[in-house]
């Protein structure tokens, strides 16, 4: 595990280039929360991110997390986020487990998590995942196809009006590529779509879940409110991680 005076530099490191990237777009850093991600890590990790000051953790299973969420209970001021990919049998184990999910990625899990919101009396927190690459690989609502734009649009406006989901923004993952060029044409595409979704009857929707280590420079120059960051943090995770 990462010993603590290499985290805190780390931290350093990027709080600092988020604050660059931040002041080259026009933007303040406190618009640009950065969330840790922590999945492949153990639950001592967590501990030590949060006593150098990190607060908001981001889990790609649910039962990683909520392994790592009975471990650290008395981590107080602990945000969790979901960031992957919601299994719909995992639906149920979503709810009240988590600060933000960011990953509704389809209708049929936004119906299964409003159904057990109503159900259950609670409003939950919500990105709507969307795949704006085309990329077979990438979950979402496929962003990718021009002509269907009336449909995308028609589809996540009813996720955003369903009663028990609070639905905050949009997130994305670029593909891998060293190319600024398209990497800041998925972000740019991304709070445009935001923008299309608000205009329509969405609400404000001020969140955007963009950008991860090898790119959430070009994504806050974009826009993005939250960035998803591991490696550049923790470095590799443990061998045999996913």
């Amino acid at each position: 595990m990462i010993a603590e005076s290499e985290l805190l530099a780390n931290l350093e490191a990027v709080r600092s280039r988020i604050e660059a990237a931040a002041r080259r777009a026009g933007r303040s850093p406190d618009e640009v929360r950065l969330v840790a991600v922590t999945k492949g890590h153990p639950a001592e990790l967590v501990r030590l991110a949060y006593r150098v000051g990190l607060r908001d953790f981001g889990e790609n299973r649910v039962d990683e997390a909520r392994a790592k969420q009975a471990a650290l209970t008395d981590l107080a001021e602990a945000r969790w986020h979901m960031i992957g990919h919601i299994q719909s049998r995992k639906a149920k184990d979503v709810l009240g487990s988590f600060a933000l999910v960011h990953s509704v990625d389809r209708p049929k899990l936004a119906l299964a998590l409003n159904r057990l919101g109503g159900e259950r009396g609670q409003s939950i927190p919500v990105l709507l995942e969307c795949n704006i690459s085309g990329e077979t690989s990438k979950d979402g609502w496929d962003a990718s196809r021009p002509a269907e734009r009336l449909d995308l649009l028609t589809s996540l406006l009813a996720a955003s009006r369903l009663a028990s989901l609070e639905v905050r923004g949009l997130m994305t993952m670029a593909p891998w590529t060293d190319e600024a060029d398209v990497l800041r044409s998925v972000f740019l595409a991304l709070a445009r779509l935001r923008d299309e979704l608000s205009a329509a009857g969405a609400g404000a929707l001020p969140e955007l879940s963009m950008g991860m280590t090898d790119d959430f420079e070009i994504a806050i120059e974009e826009g993005a409110t939250m960035v998803r960051i591991g490696r550049a943090l923790f470095g590799d995770r443990p061998a045999g991680a996913v």
